[in-house]
Formats: structure tokens, sequence, C-alpha cells
């Protein structure tokens, strides 16, 4: 008889600040890179690909942490942080140019030189603070080692490519630009990624921008025309509160180097597969006040970076999204609602110091030993407080104390009319049914000082733009008396998983909850009444991340959906609908098609209905979202909601037909597996379909946080943390463990207060349960 397990998670308060994680971007580890050629000239050739066509040289190896990679593509990056008569320049390494491969997920590898930064601060301290706020890379530090030599330390900062929009967005195959000159901004040059609408001429767009994709200059030429000549259309192109969070979050650390500055620069723009660009920002390390030219002045004091305008460019056309989107009233006031979160959740507290100070103790050791570093140590120590002279040449400026600068302004900003003008309080936020189930409509309230506009944005998909949808205090929307303070609205649950947000505002001054939307929301989890017809027909198994694993007729690695039919009569699906929009379930039609009695039918989820076969107008996010099978009546029949996948491995039910989602090997139009891989049926045998889980955690909890379980035998488990978008966070424990207990500590100190997931996976047993971060 099998032994039935028992397992108990505990969630331990503590302040250790051992690190269990040694994740590439971990914010408390320092990386070593080691490169070796076989050519003792590498620089010389590195300088001539620099100069010449911008290839890759092939390393010899690269070395990461120890783990050794041979035959790996590098090259020197970077515009003024680049000379050929230095030793320190920053590397582009990519690990994938010659053989495939990788380390912790990551093929390419940027690291900057920090120059221009005494501090070593700025690049790392500022993506810690804009990441709280929007999807933004990950940054930490690497000592640089070439031939055995240390070059010195580093900023090893995530770079914004394929692999970077398709974990955070959910697709990588539409329009990606780069907000840079290809050819390097100068103050010779007026060709600058601002925005500005050129005219329907692709080619007046091309010295100012940068397509990393295939085709999208048509999409550029849209949105800067829609920028300038149709605002009011502005939310069908732009994903604008992730613009108004850059644009505040740049000016507020004066960060001129950027789209607020001379140049215009530093940013990305990714184009959505619901058709929205969203802005990511890039490039940090002259941030926090060391680049002093605004396009309109040059600000050559601490003092006046202090008291640079908080509107800066609000009647300039040669920055349009700053102009054309504060100049509409409503934005103007989210900007200046996320603004001042920004100032009090980073400045005012003194949070930023903390965690600079934390950095630069960590570091402390590794700038000592950077012989090739473009200031000395004592600059290094002092430039968290004190000023320090910066640059060459034209560029030459000072580099402002970081706390000298940000105290000042802080205290400056929270000082002016705007930021002290009354905001609305958004408190009691109250739904007519705590359980909803998918396909009811419920009423949402939310009690209201100092408003007299008041929204909800709701979505039912994690990467989905929000529909913002007006509430009411009149007595009619479940929102109690007329102007009682209170407001409401129907809302339909189309999902079993809604997120929302409040927003407020009066004349003067506007109020988001949580304060950190749209970024964090809330969320409604719903029933959905289609289990008593899961016997009939479900979705099976489905794959999101189709790398290597199956082709359709045209050879290509499609995402799929598999439908299962567990009766013994065969099922019409004409009418039947698929879809991965909870707001249109009848997003895509089946054809004239039966499945078979105890049968298996493929659905390419690929946007490619003129090809032959079952092709779906919709594809799969990797990242995470919601399959619905609906009838003719758009009754949902059977729903999927899923985070993150993983490249080449399933998510299908088990038992099959019948059972929960568990990751597996494909098995595409076959019977399901348990999703074990790689574990012997005797150990298989061995685990049983559930464990009786008891939870006993305080909650919310701190960032240090233990969990611990118990196996009775020994078994494969898993236990992965995930953000409230469904992102992997960091993988705890992924392997065969003996029987006993066991523990594993998860540092959040460098993740941002919020909602988080744990997972805990062992053979056919999946338990998901939800946590919440404060610091």
């Amino acid at each position: 008889m099998k032994e039935k397990i028992m397992l108990s998670i505990i969630f331990i308060l503590t302040l250790s600040t051992n690190i269990f994680s040694q994740d590439f971007y971990d914010l408390n580890t320092i990386q070593t890179i080691e490169i070796t050629f076989e050519e003792s000239n590498w620089d010389a050739l590195l300088d001539a690909h620099y100069s010449g066509d911008g290839d890759y040289i092939m390393a010899q190896s690269v070395a990461i942490n120890g783990v050794v990679f041979d035959s790996v593509g590098v090259k020197y990056k970077g515009n003024s942080s680049y000379r050929a008569d230095q030793v320190k320049n920053p590397w582009h390494i990519e690990l994938d140019t010659y053989k495939d491969h990788e380390y912790d997920g990551y093929t390419d590898i940027k690291l900057a030189n920090c120059f221009n930064d005494p501090s070593f601060l700025r690049d790392v301290l500022g993506f810690h603070i804009i990441r709280k706020y929007m999807d933004a890379p990950l940054s930490n530090y690497a000592n640089l080692y070439v031939n055995g030599t240390l070059i010195g330390l580093y900023t090893n900062t995530e770079s914004i490519s394929k692999k970077f929009v398709k974990s955070r967005f959910g697709s990588k195959k539409n329009a990606f630009i780069v907000c840079s000159p290809p050819d390097g901004a100068n103050t010779q040059s007026s060709d600058f990624p601002n925005l500005v609408y050129l005219g329907q001429d692709s080619t007046d767009y091309y010295d100012s921008y940068e397509m990393k994709s295939d085709n999208g200059w048509q999409e550029l030429i849209d949105l800067c025309d829609t920028l300038s000549n149709n605002i009011l259309d502005i939310e069908n192109i732009l994903d604008v509160d992730r613009a108004l969070w850059m644009l505040a979050f740049d000016n507020a650390i004066v960060n001129l180097d950027s789209y607020i500055g001379l140049f215009s620069q530093n940013y990305y723009l990714y184009r959505s597969d619901y058709q929205q660009f969203l802005p990511i920002v890039w490039d940090l390390n002259e941030s926090f006040g060391v680049f002093s030219q605004t396009g309109s002045s040059t600000l050559r004091t601490t003092s006046e970076k202090q008291h640079m305008s908080h509107l800066l460019h609000f009647s300039d056309s040669d920055f349009p999204l700053v102009k054309q989107l504060l100049n509409i009233p409503m934005y103007k006031r989210m900007y200046l609602a996320h603004y001042k979160t920004m100032l009090l959740e980073n400045f005012d507290n003194d949070e930023y110091y903390d965690t600079a100070l934390t950095l630069q103790t960590l570091i402390d050791a590794s700038v000592r030993a950077d012989v090739n570093k473009f200031f000395t140590y004592n600059d290094f120590l002092n430039n968290l407080t004190s000023d320090i002279i910066s640059g060459f040449g034209p560029r030459s400026s000072t580099s402002p104390g970081i706390t000298n600068l940000m105290d000042g302004r802080s205290s400056y900003l929270l000082a002016l009319t705007d930021f002290t003008e009354t905001a609305p309080t958004i408190s009691t936020i109250s739904l007519s049914n705590e359980t909803p189930v998918v396909n009811e409509t419920i009423k949402i309230s939310a009690s209201v000082e100092d408003g007299n506009s008041v929204y909800i944005g709701y979505r039912n998909e994690s990467i989905a733009p929000f529909t913002r949808l007006q509430m009411y205090d009149d007595g009619e929307h479940g929102d109690g008396a007329a102007n009682d303070g209170t407001y409401g609205t129907d809302l339909e649950i189309t999902s079993s998983k809604l997120q929302y947000y409040i927003y407020a505002e009066n004349d003067n001054a506007g109020k988001f909850s949580p304060e950190r939307a749209q970024y964090e929301y809330y969320t409604i989890a719903a029933a959905t009444n289609s289990d008593s017809m899961t016997a009939e027909l479900v979705i099976n198994e489905f794959m999101a991340s189709n790398e290597t694993t199956v082709t359709d007729q045209n050879g290509e690695y499609d995402d799929w959906i598999e439908l299962y039919n567990n009766t013994d009569t065969d099922i019409s699906l004409s009418g039947y609908f698929l879809s991965d929009d909870g707001d249109d379930l009848s997003l895509w039609a089946f054809p004239d098609t039966t499945i078979s009695a105890n049968g298996y039918l493929i659905v390419w989820a690929d946007k490619d209905e003129d090809q032959a076969g079952l092709h779906a107008d919709l594809k799969l996010s990797s990242s995470g979202e919601s399959i619905y099978l609906s009838n003719s009546d758009t009754t949902i029949i059977d729903e999927v909601n899923f985070g993150e996948q993983t490249d080449d491995i399933s998510y299908g039910r088990f038992p099959n037909g019948t059972g929960s989602f568990i990751q597996m090997t494909p098995t595409f139009g076959f019977e399901n597996g348990d999703g074990t891989t790689g574990m012997e049926t005797e150990e298989r045998i061995q685990t049983p379909n559930e464990f009786t889980l008891q939870q006993n955690y305080p909650n919310p909890f701190n960032p240090s946080t233990t969990i611990r379980f118990t196996l009775p035998v020994a078994s494969k488990a898993t236990l992965k943390i995930y953000n409230v978008i469904g992102q992997l966070v960091t993988t705890l424990v992924d392997q065969h463990l003996t029987q006993g207990s066991h523990e594993f500590q998860w540092q959040a100190f460098n993740m941002p207060s919020g909602i988080y997931y744990y997972s805990l996976k062992s053979g056919t047993y999946s338990e998901t349960k939800k946590m919440v971060l404060m610091k």
C-alpha cells in the first residue's frame, strides 16, 4: 500500500542575510566572469572590430562563476564609454554566437565600465528603484578577468533582448526598437529618437532609431503620428501608464541621458500582442545628475539639478512624449501621483540611501582592487554623499553626491504645490460577492474622500492592457446612497483571475490604489462553472514555448493546444470557440470539425489562419495567461490559467483528461504521462497523487523567509517563487530529495513589496499559494 506523504510548509521570519540563491542577477552577489583568448593581441582585435563592422570575435572560453563555455562571441560596446586607448572598456558577451550555450537561462551579458560614475552605484541603484514600478532589467556587479588578469569591476545589467521581452511581455516577434541613434548621439547631430513625427517616409527615421525586429518602421511612424496629431487615441498604440512612470523616474533622479535630456535616447520600445508600445528604461550610468544637458539648457551645479522642474519640457514640441501626455489633465494628475509615490517610497524615507550604502559595502573590496577604474577609491567612497568632478572634454561635469542631490531634490519637490495639493483617499474596496463565478456580474465599490472622478482599471490577462471604467456615486451602481462618498459600478467576471486597481482624482491631484498601479494591482479569484462538464470535452495539454518539440505541416514550431474527448461518442465542434482573451471568448471559432470518441485534437496557436488545418487566431504567452474553451453560447466549458512556461515542456492534465495540470514531457496527441521527467518508475509508484498541505505562516512576511517541508519517502521536489504576474522569480529547489525534513530560504531583499506565489511540486502533486511581501 502506498505510504501517504504528509507535507507541512512553514514560513518563518528571520533576520538572516545568508545567500542561498546564486542567481546571475542576485543583488547581493558579485559575479566572476573570466574570458580567455588564444591571441595575445585580443585588445587590438576587439578595437578593430569595434571601429569596423562591430561583429563578435571568438573567445576561446568564457567562465561564469566557474562554469566554462568554449567558443563564445565577445565584443566591445558603448558610445562615449568606449575608447581604444583605455583598458577598461564595456563588453557584450554573447554565449550562443557559435554554440548553443546559456548560463542561468541567459545568453547575452552586458557589462558596463562605470565610466562617468565615481560612485559605481548609479546603474544598479537606478534599476533597483524603477523595477518597483515597471518592467526593467535586472542589474548587479561582476568582476571581469581576461587571460587571467583582472580588468575591473563592472555593472552587470540584463540585456533588453528578445528573451527579455518574451519573458516580460509574452512575445518576441513584434516591432522592437532601440531608441538610441545607431551611430551614437552627439551634439553635431539633430537625429534624436524623440518621437517627433517626421512624415510617412521611414528613411527619415533611420538615423535616430535602430530596428531590432524584422519590421516595425510603419508602427513607429504611426506612434509618432498619433502622439503629435491624434493624442486622444494614444492608448490604442502606447502603454501610457508605463510611459508616465518612465518620465517621472527620469525626472525625479535627474536622469538626463534619457528621453527627457538633450539626446532623447536610452530607452527601448516593444509592441505587445495587444498593439501597444511598451517603453523600457536603459543605461543609467549618468543618472543622478551626471549628465547635465536638458536639450534647452545646461544644469551646471548640483543646486540647479536639485531644482530642475518636475514638468521639464511641458511646452516643448521637441519632446512630444512629455508635452502631449502631460497637457492632458488626467495624464498629468496620474504622472504627479506616480511621481509622488516614487519620492515617498524611495527618497523621503531614505530607502534609496540604505540600498546604496548596502551596495557600496558589497563592492568596496572590488573597487579597491580595480586598478583600471576611472576615479580614485576615495572618489568612490565620497560620491555617495559628496560632489566629484566627472567626465572628459565637452561632457565634463560635476557628478553630484547622490544623497546631496536627492535629499535636496526630494525636499524641494515635495514642497511644491503640485505635490502638496490634497489628493483623494481611497478606502474600503468591496465586492458584492467575494467568491464570484465566471460569467457572473458583480458590483464593486470604493469609499473615496476628496475625489470627484473615480475609475476602475481591470483586465483578465496578466499582460493585457487595463480597461478603464468609470465608477459612480449616484445610488444606482451598488454605491449606497447618492453623494455619500462611495463609488460603484457593475463588473462582469469573464475569467477566473481578474486584476484591477482603483484610480481617483479631483481637479488638482490623483491617487491610485494600490499606489504602484498599474504595475501592481488587486486580484479577484473566481470559480469556473465548467467542472461538471470536464468529463466530456477538455483542454488536455498545451505548449506555450515550442522551440524544438514538434512542427506544423509547414515546418514551423508554433504553440499548440490539445483537446481530449472523455466520452465514447464523437463530438462536433461546430460553433465552439477557443480564446486567450477573457473579454472576447469567441475570438476563434472552430470550423466544421469533429473530435472522435476518446480522441485527441491539436489546434495550432499561431495567428495564421491561412494555413491548412486548425490554426487559431491567437498565440500563447510563455510568461503566463489563460485559455478558454467555450460552446456556441460562449459559455466557458473549460479554462486553464497558467504561469511562466519552460521551453519544450508542456502543461497537461494528469491523469489524462481528468486530472490537474502539471508540467510534463510533451505527448502531443497521445495519453498524458505524469510529468516527472527523469524519474524512475519505482519512484513514481511511491508518490501519491496529492499531499495533505498544512499552511502555518505569518502573512505578510519579511524579506528573509524560511520554507520547510518533510518528505517521508525520497522523491523529486520543485519549489519555485513567482511574482504576481506569473513570472518566475527564483527556483529554490528542483532535484531529487532524500526522505526527511528539508529547509530552504528565500532572500527577497532586492524584490519589491507585493503579492508573490510559492509553487510546490512533487510527482503528480502541485500546489500554489499566495503570500504578501512587506518591507
